[in-house]
């Protein structure tokens, strides 16, 4: 009897064994619910699905150190990413840049790639500030969707990011545009000139560009350069069909003996599909204006955004010279940043040149000091030939300093 106890009790023992070892290749094996890294990732879901933000995050930290080669371990990566874009604050956001990046970084080749991209841009499109403000955001998001565009062309979440993209250059074309206005209604045409090639050549997709158009070619009219004048005037009649100021630009090109071009018919029939477009009406326009972000309303809803990079700047830089005059001088190079040329009164390149033109070689050796003093006034003018004792590199009056030196005061100025 007591052998057999024996027997029973070693059977039994062994029984156990094989259960508890059997248990434990049931926590291991793949595919159970009982995966630890499983288990985590779970949790840390719920977690963040709630809010609780930093605990989801500890938790989904603790999978990533512990389990490297997990396959929640891309997912986790994301999700910290995400948590951080979802807590929002200027902290949140910037720190879930750097987590997106890092996922690109570590998984280049997964789909999510293209969604932690559209996600950095994105960061940065809720951190824009209005056109009338610090434009570094909007220039961040601009290059972010254009990478988005040029990476995943083939990603179903592309007609996204190109509207997203359209919305910013409004947003940085509008800045310009006030600018712009800001110069032209105190007849500093140049000043006004320099911006308004930037935005013209750089965002045709702008809501104002027509007008944009209009005010270059009052400037070269005004200036005595017809020829020039009747290009933008051309464009609106081109590309600008339904605007209100295509019939009195027919009419200056009638005037000035130059061929009225036909319409575009892919211009004509974007503005006819931007004219149906279902928009926001007074009221919430209205009330947007009590919101710290911009109001993107007026964007195009069709067309293919500017894919071009900005500059490193973030902003453009002109150079201030004589103003208005129309044998004041001349601006060299149009693009992110402008230089001044002193130029022979009556020269052709006396006011800002478009579409990058070449300079006329009749510029005189000091062309690249931009503070260079205008040789003669001009009607118009707001400023005067600087009186006796002013040293070259002084400008002739306060309105004529580099707009490095006058970006605070210039906010001052600007009543928006």
């Amino acid at each position: 009897m007591k052998q057999v106890r024996t027997i029973c009790l070693v059977a039994l023992g062994a029984a156990l064994l094989a259960g508890c070892h059997s248990r434990k290749n049931a926590r291991i094996a793949p595919g159970t619910s009982a995966e630890p890294d499983k288990v985590l990732y779970a949790k840390a879901t719920e977690d963040l699905k709630h809010g609780r933000y930093t605990t989801g995050r500890l938790a989904l930290q603790t999978l990533i150190n512990a389990y490297p080669d997990s396959e929640y371990l891309a997912k986790a990566k994301l999700a910290i990413g995400d948590s951080y874009f979802k807590e929002g604050g200027v902290s949140g956001l910037k720190q879930s840049i750097v987590e997106y990046k890092d996922f690109i970084t570590f998984f280049p080749f997964l789909d999510e790639s293209a969604y932690a991209q559209l996600q950095i841009a994105m960061a940065h499109f809720r951190q824009m500030d209005k056109p009338d403000r610090d434009h570094a955001e909007s220039v961040q998001a601009e290059a972010e969707f254009q990478t988005f565009l040029e990476k995943y062309p083939n990603s179903p979440l592309f007609p996204q990011a190109e509207q997203y993209l359209r919305d910013v250059q409004e947003v940085l074309a509008e800045g310009n545009f006030r600018v712009a206005s800001f110069y032209y209604t105190r007849a500093s045409y140049r000043a006004a000139g320099a911006r308004l090639i930037e935005l013209t050549n750089r965002y045709p997709l702008y809501s104002q560009a027509d007008e944009a158009n209009w005010m270059l070619g009052q400037i070269y009219e005004k200036g005595e350069h017809n020829e020039i004048a009747a290009r933008y005037y051309s464009r609106i009649v081109k590309e600008y069909p339904l605007s209100h100021l295509a019939a009195t630009a027919k009419n200056k090109l009638v005037k000035f003996g130059v061929p009225v071009p036909p319409a575009d018919p892919a211009a004509l029939a974007r503005m006819k599909k931007e004219e149906a477009a279902d928009r926001p009406g007074m009221v919430k326009r209205t009330m947007g204006v009590l919101k710290n972000s911009p109001d993107v309303s007026t964007a195009a809803r069709g067309g293919a955004p500017t894919m071009t990079p900005a500059s490193e700047s973030g902003d453009e830089t002109i150079g201030f010279g004589p103003q208005a005059g129309a044998n004041a001088g001349a601006i060299s190079s149009v693009g992110s940043t402008a230089t001044v040329e002193t130029v022979t009164p009556g020269s052709p390149n006396a006011l800002p040149q478009p579409d990058g033109a070449t300079p006329a070689t009749d510029a005189t050796p000091a062309a690249t000091n931009s503070t260079q003093p205008a040789a003669t006034d001009t009607p118009g003018d707001s400023s005067a030939t600087p009186p006796a004792g002013t040293t070259p590199a002084q400008p002739a009056d306060a309105s004529q300093e580099s707009t490095s030196k006058k970006k605070k005061g210039l906010r001052k100025l600007i009543p928006f």
